[in-house]
């Protein structure tokens, strides 16, 4: 399933993907939907850099409730990017060793790119690394 940033809520929860996640990237693309852009590039950093960092949250978000159908408490869930990494590594990279290098990436490309330093400002670009983090979401829940 593709991302439509110009669409609110387009995506649909399926029985395949974690719902609180997913409600975080709906937000994501809901802020999105409102930054100004012109042409195939967004004009205001600020929208991108708040969707990225909703967008990070929706793996996190989407970690977490994997490791919790896994047994692990709340009090136990990783509290740090090294500590998802382990997690990743203990928990689901024994089943799908690919999800460990995609999480990797996806913390370069939303966290650090595109919240924190604000780098990402062409759309074809963020919707990429939106659907990345869909697939990211869904894959876990397999």
């Amino acid at each position: 399933m593709k991302i439509n940033v110009d669409k609110p809520n387009a995506l649909v929860y399926t029985n395949n993907m974690k719902k609180e996640a997913i409600r975080y990237l709906n937000n994501a693309k809901q802020i999105l939907r409102h930054a100004p852009r012109e042409g195939r590039r967004y004009t205001d950093t600020k929208p991108v850099r708040e969707a990225c960092g909703t967008a990070y949250l929706a793996v996190l978000e989407a970690i977490n409730e994997y490791l919790v159908a896994r047994g692990l408490s709340r009090k136990e869930l990783p509290k740090s990017f090294e500590q998802y990494q382990q997690a990743l590594r203990k928990y689901i990279s024994v089943h799908n060793g690919k999800l460990f290098s995609q999480f990797n990436d996806l913390y370069d490309e939303l966290h650090i790119a595109g919240y924190y330093r604000g780098l990402l400002h062409h759309v074809d670009t963020v919707r990429d690394v939106f659907n990345s983090t869909q697939q990211f979401i869904s894959k876990l829940s397999k």
